[in-house]
């Protein structure tokens, strides 16, 4: 009995040892954070970025264009400043200290295009720009898009140069520093700069810009703007087919007879004013058309020209058939006063009644709407004008352009630079290492059509960490694994095309 009870307990201490083992193995290690390893860099893809830049001689096009800003031949110069600013916004950085931050990542200015930029030093340079040489920006873009242009496939070559789209569009950019000059109340009670843009569509590229208070009204400025961006285009887009559009925000004779004297093709849209509602009475069913990729769209031609507009322009006229499901009951409701103002007027429940409610837009063009055919291609191309909110939304979500950061115009004018400049360069990424279908479409890093908004390139391309080791007088990334497909990839068709001369 003795023994059979010693059994049990050895048996007994001997499975509490086990579990005691198993308890130990599993407890997990303790981590000790060690020194700083200055090898190591969040942004290896920055290479990619610097190696575009270099390839479209970037900088030296826009040194060339704006000249120098300082007396002495030292430090960085006016491209440096804009690409350095352009760099920092791609790499995520939303503030003037983000070039101190990126500036303190030791590995990572071994790769960056330009290294040594801090926030002080940008804030002085943009302050020696004179008015003059802002507008000469434009000019270093207009030379890296040529040369960009240059290097592309002649098939793709002719595709973009043939038939070219050139948006106008303003944004406003909403500040707090009730002392920063430059800006002024809008007309919805926020105190904003109101950038004015003109983009070549297909390519997404900044043509011509400038940073305007938000009380300006941008069509006053719109015929010089256009000027500047049709000066822009490469010799061989400018030699194609160039069409202009624009909102309703610019609905002034001023800019279609300023689009005719360039000799280019317009299309604006027009407010919905008392003349242009009377004028739906006078079309019948057999005069609309339906739209192309718009289920419920029609499209109508109307003969009507406003005064001191151009001779040949025609007022083509969208409607959309809706439910009252889709009519909020809100006056100010957009959706709502798209409405004919009869229906318009009429309470939600007696809407809900009518045998059909439609939602109608307006827009005056010298385009060929002869055939109803013509007319739903010219309202299929008008519809994306929205090309250039993408460019808006790349430069605010993507870039940093939803903040002005200083109290300088200047300051903030060379941020706005480098906020067009990341959604450029992202636009040239797509468009020079992009893959093309038998069809003439690109298959690039993204979702839409291909291209691959800033904040995609940010997450697959540029924000990747890996060391950076000196080998055999090369640097060589060695980042984690899955990580190195998209820029080695990247790099290796960028590496591929010529070096500017």
């Amino acid at each position: 009995m003795i023994t059979l009870v010693g059994q049990r307990s050895s048996q007994v201490e001997g499975t509490y040892l086990v579990s005691r083992l198993r308890d130990v193995r599993a407890v997990r290690q303790r981590v000790r954070v060690g020194a700083p390893d200055p090898t190591l860099t969040p942004s290896a893809g920055m290479a990619a970025v610097s190696e575009a830049v270099e390839r479209l001689d970037v900088i030296g096009a826009l040194d060339r264009a704006v000249g120098p800003i300082k007396q002495r031949e030292r430090g960085h110069t006016a491209g440096q400043l804009l690409v350095g600013i352009a760099a920092a916004q791609l790499a995520g950085e939303d503030f003037q200290v983000g070039l101190d931050r990126q500036r303190a990542d030791a590995a990572g200015q071994l790769l960056a295009p330009v290294p040594g930029l801090c926030s002080t030093t940008a804030s002085g340079l943009a302050r020696r720009f004179t008015a003059a040489q802002w507008r000469r920006v434009e000019v270093g873009v207009a030379q890296v898009a040529a040369a960009a242009v240059g290097k592309l496939a002649p098939a793709r070559r002719a595709a973009l140069t043939g038939s070219v789209t050139i948006d106008l569009d303003t944004t406003d950019v909403e500040v707090y520093g009730r002392k920063k000059r430059g800006v002024a109340y809008n007309y919805q009670g926020q105190r904003c700069g109101r950038p004015h843009v003109a983009t070549w569509a297909e390519t997404a590229t900044v043509l011509a810009a400038d940073l305007m208070a938000g009380d300006v009204d941008p069509r006053s400025h719109a015929p010089e703007l256009l000027r500047r961006a049709l000066a822009g285009l490469p010799a061989a887009a400018r030699a194609g087919r160039v069409r202009m559009r624009a909102d309703a925000g610019y609905f002034a004779g001023e800019l279609a007879r300023a689009a005719l004297a360039e000799g280019i093709e317009f299309a604006i849209g027009a407010k919905r004013i008392a003349p242009l509602w009377r004028l739906l009475s006078g079309i019948g069913e057999a005069g609309w058309a339906d739209a192309i990729d718009m289920p419920g769209a029609q499209v109508a031609v109307a003969n009507y020209r406003p005064d001191w507009w151009p001779s040949r322009t025609w007022l083509l006229i969208r409607r959309v058939r809706l439910t009252p499901e889709q009519v909020s009951a809100d006056p100010r409701a957009r959706r709502r006063r798209t409405l004919h103002p009869d229906q318009r007027a009429l309470p939600l429940a007696e809407l809900e009644q009518a045998d059909a409610v439609y939602g109608y837009s307006f827009i005056l063009t010298n385009i060929d709407v002869s055939t109803p055919d013509k007319a739903a291609a010219v309202e299929h191309w008008y519809r994306h004008r929205t090309e250039i909110e993408n460019v808006f939304r790349d430069g605010k979500h993507g870039a940093a352009l939803r903040h002005l950061p200083s109290g300088y115009p200047d300051v903030n004018t060379a941020w706005m630079w480098g906020a067009l400049l990341a959604a450029t360069m992202a636009g040239w990424l797509h468009q020079l290492t992009a893959t093309e279908r038998p069809d003439g479409s690109l298959t690039g890093h993204g979702e839409r059509g291909g291209r691959a908004m800033i904040a995609t390139l940010r997450h697959r391309l540029i924000r990747i960490p890996a060391r950076v080791v000196h080998h055999a007088g090369q640097l060589i990334l060695r980042p984690p694994p899955g990580h190195d497909i998209l820029l080695a990839e990247v790099l290796a068709r960028l590496r591929a095309l010529p070096t500017s001369s």
